[in-house]
């Protein structure tokens, strides 16, 4: 008599699967269709926003800078509106102004948020009040927050805040916005205020993710707390420095509400021309909106190279 041996896994091996199997498969493949089709509805919809947004101007705006437009009709003049905009002389000062602010801006706006979160680190008691306080320049429009400097702080007569504290300080008065030499430290005082309360909440975070046993031999080697702070603090935190140092570049060189609230637009003999607010002169008040697409991809450029810049720097430090 026969006997049959069957090998455990191969039963039924070489047969046709049954009917019944096929339908969790199809379920299956259904269910991964339907959440894939989820996810890519919300991909358009995030693409399309960009591409109306955000890439649809700029590639119009790179395309009117070699473009000019009079009376309706449009005409091709190639690199004119760029010669036009690099002779003229204001060009240069908007981009001296922009390239000052930036510099003071990192010299006091960088290093003011990193410094206060260190010392909001340090406390042990009402630490959710005190960043609170430290965020609410924030949550402020910045518009009501730059008249609130331009009438309130940096009133020129004796009843202005700063002049007052100078006053009672026996020191020197000064006109603020009036004065072309105070100009851009007056808005980098103001735009870090306004601004500086994100960088401290991300510094913050940064802080308490540093273990505490690198502060502990720190101590116990004598290192004090300047050299506590460079030899622990900023190696730990070296990458969120460079990258809030990148975004403060790219945000300062894009100055415009500043020096159009603060200022009136051009300050004191030009002192507080910024690019941003030159090619709004172009646009809105000279008609010129190729002139202001030329300024515009030109400072495409410089932002882009500033950026690349940043990503060769921490790649090598990577």
């Amino acid at each position: 008599m026969a006997t049959t041996t069957t090998v455990p896994g191969t039963r039924n091996a070489g047969r046709p699967a049954p009917p019944y199997a096929a339908g969790p498969r199809r379920a299956s493949l259904g269910r991964k269709v339907r959440d894939n089709l989820t996810g890519h509805a919300f991909l358009i919809g995030a693409v399309a926003c960009f591409a109306v947004f955000s890439w649809y101007p700029m590639v119009r705006g790179v395309v009117m800078s070699f473009q000019r437009t009079r009376r309706g009709e449009t005409t091709w003049v190639g690199w004119d509106n760029y010669a036009r905009i690099l002779d003229d002389p204001s060009f240069w000062t908007a981009w001296r102004n922009t390239l000052y602010f930036t510099l003071l801006a990192l010299v006091l706006g960088y290093a003011v948020p990193f410094f206060v979160a260190i010392l909001l680190n340090e406390f042990r008691h009402a630490k959710g009040y005190l960043r609170i306080l430290v965020y609410l320049p924030v949550m402020l429009p910045p518009a009501s927050a730059l008249f609130l400097f331009k009438f309130y702080a940096y009133d020129p007569s004796d009843a202005g805040l700063f002049n007052a504290i100078l006053k009672a300080l026996h020191l020197p008065t000064s006109e603020w916005m009036q004065s072309p030499g105070m100009t851009m430290p007056a808005m980098v005082v103001a735009s870090t205020w306004m601004n500086m309360g994100s960088a401290v909440l991300i510094y913050l975070a940064a802080l308490q993710n540093i273990p505490g046993d690198l502060y502990e031999a720190a101590e116990l080697d004598g290192a004090g707390i300047w050299r506590r702070i460079r030899h622990v603090t900023i190696p730990q935190t070296r990458l969120i420095l460079l990258l809030l140092a990148m975004l403060q570049i790219i945000a300062t060189m894009q100055l415009f509400i500043e020096p159009l609230i603060l200022a009136n637009g051009a300050g004191a003999e030009d002192s507080a021309t910024s690019v941003a607010y030159l090619i709004y002169q172009h646009g809105f008040f000279q008609n010129d909106l190729n002139g202001a697409a030329a300024l515009g991809v030109i400072m495409l450029v410089v932002l882009a190279g500033f950026s690349a810049g940043y990503l060769r720097l921490t790649s090598k430090q990577d």
